[in-house]
Parts: C-alpha cells; sequence; structure tokens
C-alpha cells in the first residue's frame, strides 16, 4: 500500500515538473541588452542570464542567496527593519507598502548568516527591484548591523550591491548612510575582518562611493554598470564622449579597480575559493 502510495506521489511530482516546464517554455521574456526573446526555462535554466548574449539580468537579493549558500543554512538578521518617513516625503509611505506587497521586501537590503560549503559568513544583499536598490535609512542601517554582527562573531562579510545611489525621497538622512556604512566597514577590517564587495548590475551613486568600494576583495558580474553619476551626465558635463565601454565591469577590471569578473554560475565556487583561504590563512 505505501508502495503503490509512493509511486502515486512519484508520478504526480514528475507531472507537475513537466508542467511547469511546460508553462515556462511557453513563455517569453526579451533581454534588455540584445532585444532576443528566449523562453523564461531557459532563463531560469541559466540563472537569468540571456542565452543569447550572457547579458545578466538583475536578480532578487533572496533568489542570489538561494543559489549561493548551502541548503538549509539560511538565516535573515535584522529581518523586522522597514524603512523610516524623516521627511514626510509626499507618497513615500503609500510607496513603501506597494513595493512591500509586490516583493516581500521590508526595504532593499537582506542581511542574512549562511554558509557555502560549510563555512559560514555574513551576507547583506541588495535588490533593484525594490526603489532601485538604494540606500535610504534602513539599508545603511542593515549594512552596518551585519558588519557589526560579522565583527562580534568573527565571521567574513559579503554584500552584493546593486543599487542607484542615495533615496531622494530621505534627503540628508539618506546621504549620511555613506559615512555611516563607510566607518562600520573600517572598524570590521581594522579588527581584522574579510570582507568581499560583489558588484551587480547596476551599481552607482552612494553605494559605490561608501561601503561598496571598501571590500578587500572587489568581484563583479561580467557587464555591470559601476560608478558614481551615470555616463550620459558625465558626458553632458565634460562635453566629451567617453571611452567605449566605460564605467563598465570590463573596463573597470582592465583599468584596475576591480580584481576579478564572476560569472553568476561560479559565485559559490569563487566565493568558497576566498573563504577556504581566508579561513587557512586564520590558522596559521
Amino acid at each position: 500500500m505505501n508502495r503503490t502510495f509512493s509511486r502515486r506521489r512519484d508520478r504526480l511530482l514528475v507531472y507537475q515538473a513537466m508542467r511547469e516546464e511546460k508553462i515556462a517554455f511557453s513563455r517569453r521574456t526579451k533581454c534588455p541588452f540584445c532585444g532576443t526573446e528566449s523562453s523564461d526555462l531557459e532563463w531560469n535554466r541559466r540563472l537569468w542570464v540571456c542565452p543569447r548574449c550572457s547579458f545578466h539580468t538583475p536578480v532578487g537579493a533572496y533568489y542570489r542567496l538561494a543559489n549561493i549558500l548551502d541548503p538549509g543554512s539560511f538565516q535573515e538578521l535584522e529581518e523586522g527593519l522597514s524603512p523610516a518617513d524623516p521627511l514626510s516625503f509626499p507618497g513615500y509611505p503609500a510607496k513603501l507598502a506597494g513595493l512591500e506587497e509586490e516583493t516581500g521586501l521590508k526595504d532593499a537590503a537582506v542581511a542574512a548568516l549562511g554558509k557555502i560549503e560549510g563555512r559560514k559568513a555574513v551576507f547583506a544583499v541588495l535588490d533593484s527591484r525594490f526603489l532601485m536598490g538604494s540606500m535610504g535609512t534602513a539599508v545603511g542601517e542593515k549594512v552596518t548591523r551585519a558588519a557589526e554582527y560579522a565583527a562580534r562573531k568573527k565571521l567574513p562579510l559579503i554584500i552584493f550591491s546593486a543599487s542607484g545611489g542615495a533615496r531622494m525621497q530621505e534627503g540628508i538622512f539618506s546621504l549620511m548612510q555613506m559615512a555611516k556604512t563607510a566607518a562600520a566597514i573600517q572598524r570590521f577590517q581594522r579588527g581584522g575582518g574579510l570582507y568581499i564587495s560583489c558588484f551587480t548590475h547596476p551599481t552607482t551613486g552612494g553605494v559605490t562611493a561608501s561601503f561598496a568600494s571598501l571590500g578587500d576583495f572587489l568581484l563583479s558580474e561580467p557587464g555591470a554598470l559601476i560608478g558614481f553619476a551615470g555616463p550620459r551626465v558625465i558626458e553632458q558635463t565634460i562635453k566629451e564622449q567617453l571611452p567605449k565601454g566605460f564605467q563598465r565591469a570590463e573596463y573597470l577590471l582592465s583599468h584596475g579597480f576591480l580584481d576579478r569578473i564572476v560569472p553568476r554560475s561560479e559565485w559559490r565556487a569563487v566565493l568558497s575559493q576566498l573563504l577556504a583561504l581566508h579561513e587557512k590563512g586564520g590558522r596559521i
């Protein structure tokens, strides 16, 4: 009886998987870079990297962590931290409520404790779906607390950045997060902590000008836009045409800003290697 039930359950699971794949194959998504349409099944199998041109589309914070961390090791930190409205900005609370319902996030950052191949680390991941990953008071506080937690537990800190910069709805309070997060990272590093900063597309503004650029290792996904002001603003300001590929990860790697470009499918292996080297060095 139990074996019969087990066989039926297995067939049901196979049927459900086939049905989901059929649905995914019927849906198509256009690449924002090359414009080619591919099935969602192809996109999903490639971790939302374009099957045609390999453009790395932005992904959510939980999705990114799910593809990097050991199964069952995820433990969210500061889950209840939510943004304030210090300026009583018109429509801001309603905007925040709508984004929380749409994304399941309270703000644009997720902090977590997790393991990669058995090695513990503290993570902070920015999510561009929430107000373009902009850094307001809650995001700055979450990054700061992640660094402080890593310092207390003597664990490495890994941050994935994806941001449009400071959050205009919080004005000067948003800009203050640049100094706060940079100071937290400095204290962490002075205590001997390892900080790995990972850039994703796009990382700009105050995030680039603060904690994102302070890593012991600076890594990036291919093609990521990394900078302070955008290329169009710079060209309009200096009245000159910028070099080809300016502010893209490959350009920054060739000019010494980045240590390595890491395709999305290789993040787990690369981070595991760095954590292993750090762990070994700590025992010598």
